[in-house]
């Protein structure tokens, strides 16, 4: 085994790497750039490394620096996490070359499999089912017409390396195809050094199962089962289980056969995924290869008990796999979140800032994957994971239950993230059914928000835990001004029934709270639907409340604005305000919603880093028009004009760094 590893990666991947190692008694050399210094993997590893910049250019893909730094700290093996490095062939051929191990499959299996154009080659070989479509590079535009034209639309463009569902385009007409052509190979020349292209027909509603593998140097290969990762936004995974509520066991042995075959006929040593894409009629293809170690790997280890870095260390050590195919035994059920900086209300644009206040949840069968804690700064030059919340259950029902448990209690202030999107996904109807598709979000989701809106009992819930936290506050405020006030007369018992009206949008309730003889249980009515709850200590004004309604445990998440309470809870998000009978009975004609007029300027809707402008000053827009092209968080994006007019005046020039809410064009209407 070896004595020293180094990490040529990042955030919560390096520091799950590391904690694998120094259970096994491996020393860890972590490498950082100028804007990791403080990150939470930096101070876990045994030694450091600065390797530059914050691009990751000139850092974390930059090869030369990488293997310079684990020979000058005496490493003898490098782990390359996912993203950045873990399926270039050129680094791992330069590792092996150095006399370094590479924690990952040889050079040339990279080469042909992490090739999407060559795997795919390879697996029309091998007789697994591919998608149809045009298996060479693209040339140039007239090329990919010409093809596309042959294969019919709609089709989906794929950059031939690189993964992560980085610079992949769905084109529904050919009059979409020459700028969904400039701007994947942009996306896929900045992501991963390679500009090919290929194209392929597009499978509307498919599901999205993938298989993971372990495969030794002795040509055993096994695989662990599936992961259904069907649920995406901007073709990148978001929640991810194992097993499948589609796959039946005939299937899933003809998937897995396959899967392992691949493997073997590549020449592929350790750990590796192997993704397909499955049609209403449960016919499956082949999509590509993974040549690492992915994001969703922990609900595997949940389900198997089995730890995939460990058994990649082993592996890249020389050792065989300890198990075989039918020692695999899948228990129970597993269920991944992951949580990003990024805004779901705006198309899910990265976001950064500063994390001011980070809790993770404390809960049972739950476990956390995190790179962030309290302090730590989100740029836009790295990918935007923050965590991975991940639960198990007894069966599908229990994982989510628990998961949505987790997301209730994860609490991040300072910026933007999609904790609440992703608990508003697990709690919808169509996902506890197990009806999924990669068109999951586009169909159920509008502006981030659910299509329908959240079960009654959801709005109740919110509704009490606002009324008791206003309740509490107005009662310590009584409290604290008693010794200011004259004794006049008698004192009086105080009330056991309490009124309040909570509106939230289009919600009002009236909720009376009963208190009763025993400690802190109260009696909660709420427009004649009653509830018996049972409140902690002291907690009522912390960001976080805990309570038991009808002998079920429930976690919100609050925040307070002025006279305002948003209250957060299994992904639904209330601003609500809070009257007394009395000021209801005055206030209550007087409110108002209000309409903000259109504005002619484009804002930036998130930092970043400009790339194109696509317009001219008197160029004539209508909404919609893409105007301005923006790099952030390793992804490329078009911004649209959001009025029709004429182009007034452009702010701003491609290489140019911008901030959210920025003006960048300004239009004559």
């Amino acid at each position: 085994m070896f004595d020293k590893v180094l990490i040529a990666n990042r955030s919560e991947i390096a520091l799950r790497i590391i904690r694998t190692c120094k259970r096994m008694g491996i020393s860890t050399v972590a490498v950082f750039s100028e804007v990791d210094s403080r990150s939470p993997y930096v101070e876990e590893a045994d030694e450091t490394v600065f390797i530059g910049a914050a691009r990751a250019q000139e850092s974390f893909l930059n090869q030369k620096k990488i293997l310079a730094a684990a020979l000058s700290r005496k490493c003898q093996a490098i782990h390359p996490g996912y993203g950045f490095l873990s399926e270039n062939a050129e680094f791992a051929k330069l590792v092996a070359d150095a006399g370094l191990s590479f924690i990952g499959p040889p050079a040339d299996a990279i080469a042909r499999l992490g090739d999407k154009v060559q795997a795919k080659l390879m697996a029309i070989k091998a007789d697994v089912p591919v998608v149809p479509g045009h298996a060479e590079p693209l040339g140039d535009i007239e090329s990919a017409k010409q093809i596309a034209g042959k294969i019919g639309f709609p089709i989906l463009l794929k950059p031939a390396a690189g993964g992560g569902g980085r610079g992949m385009r769905i084109v529904r007409k050919k009059e979409e195809l020459a700028s969904a052509f400039s701007a994947c190979r942009e996306e896929a020349r900045k992501g991963f050094g390679d500009d090919r292209l290929f194209l392929e027909r597009y499978i509307d509603r498919p599901r999205h199962i993938e298989f993971q593998i372990m495969a030794d140097s002795y040509g055993n290969v096994i695989h662990l089962g599936e992961r259904e990762c069907s649920v995406q936004r901007r073709y990148q995974k978001l929640v991810e289980e194992t097993p499948s509520v589609v796959l039946d066991e005939a299937l899933r042995r003809r998937m897995g056969d396959m899967a392992c075959l691949l493997a073997k006929e590549s020449g592929f040593v350790n750990a590796g995924t192997v993704e397909f894409i499955l049609d209403a009629d449960k016919n499956f293809y082949f999509l590509e290869m993974n040549t690492r170690l992915q994001v969703e790997h922990p609900v595997t280890e949940m389900v198997t008990s089995l730890d995939l870095v460990e058994l990649q260390l082993r592996i890249a050590a020389g050792e065989a796999i300890p198990f075989k195919q039918e020692d695999v035994k899948i228990k129970g059920w597993a269920i991944e979140a992951r949580i990003c900086a990024e805004d779901p209300f705006r198309n899910f644009l990265p976001t950064t800032g500063i994390i001011s206040r980070y809790s993770e949840p404390r809960v049972r069968n739950v476990r956390i994957d995190s790179g962030v804690t309290p302090g730590s700064v989100v740029t836009i030059y790295y990918d935007s994971l923050l965590a991975k919340v991940i639960a198990w259950g007894k069966d599908r029902n229990e994982a989510i239950d628990t998961l949505v448990r987790g997301l209730n209690g994860f609490h991040i202030v300072g910026l933007t993230t999609n904790v609440d999107f992703a608990n508003s996904v697990l709690n919808h109807p169509a996902f506890i059914r197990g009806e999924l598709s990669t068109n999951f979000i586009d169909e159920h989701f509008e502006k981030g928000r659910s299509k329908i809106p959240p079960p009654t009992e959801t709005l109740h819930y919110m509704a009490m835990a606002a009324a008791l936290v206003f309740h509490n506050r107005q009662r310590l405020m009584r409290d604290s001004l008693k010794s200011m006030s004259p004794v006049v007369g008698r004192t009086q018992a105080p009330k056991k029934e309490h009124v309040y009206i909570v509106r939230g949008e289009k919600n009002v309730f009236e909720v009376k709270l009963l208190k009763t003889d025993e400690p802190r249980h109260w009696q909660i009515r709420i427009n004649r639907k009653s509830y018996e709850v049972t409140v902690p200590d002291f907690e009522f004004f912390r960001r976080r409340l805990k309570l038991n309604i009808d002998g079920k445990s429930h976690m919100f998440r609050l925040r307070y604005q002025d006279a305002h309470i948003m209250t957060f809870f299994r992904g639904t998000v209330r601003t609500v305000e809070i009257y007394t009978l009395r000021e209801w009975r005055l206030n209550h004609y007087m409110l108002r919603d209000m309409k903000t007029a259109a504005e002619n300027v484009l804002k930036c809707p998130m930092p970043g880093l400009v790339t194109a402008v696509c317009v001219k000053k008197g160029d004539a827009v209508h909404r919609g028009d893409e105007v301005i092209r923006m790099e952030s968080m390793k992804m490329e994006s078009g911004i649209a004009a959001p009025c029709d007019g004429l182009v007034e005046n452009i702010l701003v020039q491609p290489g140019q760094a911008v901030e959210s809410d920025e003006v960048l064009i300004t239009f004559k209407l």
